[in-house]
């Protein structure tokens, strides 16, 4: 793990401004630098969020549009119910302001979960000839709270993977895969994309037949460093496909004019494709006979389909009233050592205390330990093996749980938090 050099920060009260400066004068170091990210550099304390990357890098920020995937009887039905899950899982960027977690160490986790009514209006699809707008649960309604359950684990530190796996089992909804962020400094922003580990969201709905969907990210950069207010933006095309219904999505994210304000528009399209045969990348190369439906709107605010056929946009999902829901944690005397709350407890403390000399010394002393972890596993040619996942970064894009991970989701499912601190060596 590398790290910046840095002066003990005393203990007082930063401003935004002065941290922001710091912050760029820091960055300063790495132009040119192919991937930050992977640098793993070690900021001091008092620029940091006190919050742990694992807890902070979850897609569920609003839990309830993830239960309502599947729910239609129809295939475009559900790629719009897929859509309006993508359209809430970065509010954290939206109503927020963008920051830095913790660098995860290696063997660290994370788990939550969340008490959610499946009760997501159903997507306005017209009557129209060939679409319905019955709608399932797969078991009939399900008017009460369905649980959502998330678990994620530090696999690899050198390149920085980590897996997570999300499952709602009474609905017979999951989704999995691996988070990886490359970062490159321009001078005057970061550019933030997927590494190579990044596959995207893999989403299954098991009471669909396990019609799978692959949702890939976007690349997105921090500006504003230079005048002092950070903001994210995005300016790229992402992809929802599915090969057992043939349906794929092309978004494309627009780039803001340099002047008024941001719009923060997206355009989409929805249309049939062959999955053996698939070369669109682009909007503009779509044939017209195989669209299903056109997305428009502002990914800030009101997001609009218009089914091909009609002129009428209706409204797919409006983000602007909503706010991450709060999880449902581990009681902290259930929480392991290595369990990320837990982990950077005392870090965090003195963050949110202002203590940030303290903050920046426990820091570095787990970092230094994760050094030291490492150099004797090296010594010693020992292999580390995650604990509730098969491989660091393997399957490709798709990471399958161990045993142990099975029963952690379990514990979650039935509110019994209890593990054994790992036994595996150098964790």
């Amino acid at each position: 793990m590398s790290s910046v050099a840095v002066a003990e920060t005393p203990d007082k009260a930063h401003d935004d401004s002065s941290k922001l400066k710091t912050f760029l004068s820091i960055l300063r170091k790495f132009v040119g630098v192919a991937d930050i990210a992977s640098v793993r550099f070690s900021l001091p304390a008092h620029l940091l969020e006190p919050t742990p990357n694992l807890e902070y890098w979850n897609y569920l920020d609003r839990p309830e549009t993830f239960a309502s995937i599947g729910k239609s009887d129809e295939p475009l039905g559900r790629i719009l119910e897929v859509l309006r899950f993508w359209f809430t899982k970065d509010l954290k960027y939206i109503k927020g302001k963008p920051c830095k977690p913790y660098n995860s160490t290696l063997g660290e986790f994370f788990r939550c979960s969340w008490d959610v009514k499946d009760n997501t209006p159903d997507v306005p699809l017209p009557a129209t000839a060939g679409v319905q707008t019955k709608t399932c649960t797969g078991d009939g309604e399900n008017s009460g709270p369905v649980k959502i359950c998330y678990l994620t684990e530090q696999t690899s530190h050198h390149p920085p993977v980590s897996a997570f796996f999300i499952e709602c089992p009474e609905l017979g909804i999951s989704a999995r895969g691996f988070d990886q962020l490359s970062a490159k400094f321009t001078g005057t922003s970061i550019r933030v994309s997927p590494g190579q580990h990044n596959l995207g969201i893999f989403i299954n709905l098991e009471k669909r037949d396990n019609e799978e969907y692959q949702l890939t990210h976007p690349c997105a950069h921090l500006g504003g460093l230079l005048r002092g207010a950070l903001a994210i933006s995005v300016s790229d095309t992402c992809y929802i496909t599915c090969s057992k219904t043939r349906i794929k999505v092309i978004l494309q994210y627009l780039e803001d004019g340099w002047l008024g304000r941001a719009q923060n528009k997206v355009e989409g399209v929805i249309f049939r494709y062959d999955p053996d045969q698939d070369t669109t990348t682009k909007i503009k190369d779509v044939p017209e006979s195989d669209i299903l439906a056109k997305i428009s709107g502002s990914w800030h605010g009101q997001i609009y389909f218009t089914m091909t056929g009609t002129t009428e946009p209706r409204l797919l999902i409006d983000v602007a009233p909503l706010f991450p829901t709060p999880k449902d944690l581990p009681p902290e005397a259930e929480q392991l050592s290595n369990e990320s709350l837990k982990f950077w407890a005392g870090v965090t403390n003195a963050i949110k205390d202002k203590r940030y000399g303290e903050a920046t010394k426990l820091k570095q002393e787990i970092e230094e330990r994760q050094r030291e972890k490492a150099a004797e596993r090296q010594q010693k040619n020992e292999l580390w093996q995650p604990r509730f996942f098969t491989g660091s970064v393997t399957p490709l894009g798709k990471p399958e749980l161990t045993e142990e991970g099975y029963r952690a989701l379990q514990g979650l499912r039935r509110g019994d938090y209890k593990l054994e601190e790992s036994q595996r060596k150098g964790a």
